[in-house]
């Protein structure tokens, strides 16, 4: 018998693994079984601690959250545009180091109360510029909403940064819909340059905030 102790099997033990597997097999082979294995436990081990797969891509989702606010800190002379840049260039960026991450953080319900900070820190930052507390909440969760739905898009081409998934030739798509000029082209403003267009998009988002609520 091997005298070495086994770490105690708890959910940041099986979140921590989850995580790491996940860049391996993405989500769709991330299965309680596979991650069992991993931990070298049975499967049913796992049921102690999460009660299906959902609960447990809730704690991957929260894990992935501290790890994106472990020592970041907010700036109180931030402006609201300011903020909003910050916080959907940082949680781009987060996303993006996992395989499939904008997947697992969109849906998922935090299992703790460690995102209320900042939140309360935005929604106080937003309301004295003169938002209503429901404006600020639109803005905030439409932004939000904007970079997860771009980044999944993203990762569906570039599932992990440098790393392209097979299929989308730009310049092979651009050929085949020669006869289609205009949307031959377009392809490289759909499926290059991540970092500009996500850049671009976010201003358009913020720009009809401003637009709309009348507030600079």
């Amino acid at each position: 018998m091997n005298s070495e102790r086994r770490a105690p099997l708890d959910r940041k033990r099986v979140a921590d693994t989850a995580l790491r597997l996940l860049n391996e097999v993405g989500l769709d082979g991330l299965t309680l079984r596979a991650i069992a294995k991993e931990l070298d436990v049975k499967a049913p081990a796992l049921y102690w601690h999460f009660k299906d797969k959902q609960a447990l891509l809730d704690e991957m989702a929260t894990e992935m959250y501290r790890r994106m606010v472990t020592g970041a800190s907010l700036d109180p002379a931030d402006t609201w545009r300011e903020r909003l840049r910050k916080a959907n260039h940082g949680l781009r960026e987060s996303l993006r180091g996992y395989r499939d991450g904008a997947k697992v953080f969109s849906g998922s319900r935090f299992t703790g109360i460690e995102h209320a900070e900042q939140m309360e820190d935005s929604l106080r930052l937003f309301t004295a510029a003169g938002f209503t507390l429901a404006q600020a909440v639109r803005a905030t969760t439409t932004t939000y909403l904007y970079t997860l739905g771009f980044v999944t898009e993203e990762q569906g081409v570039e599932p992990l940064p440098d790393e392209r998934r097979e299929g989308f030739d730009v310049e092979e798509r651009a050929r085949m819909m020669a006869d289609f000029p205009l949307s031959a082209a377009a392809g490289a403003e759909i499926f290059a340059d991540y970092e500009q267009h996500f850049g671009e998009g976010l201003e358009l988002v913020i720009d009809g905030i401003a637009a709309r609520y009348g507030i600079d």
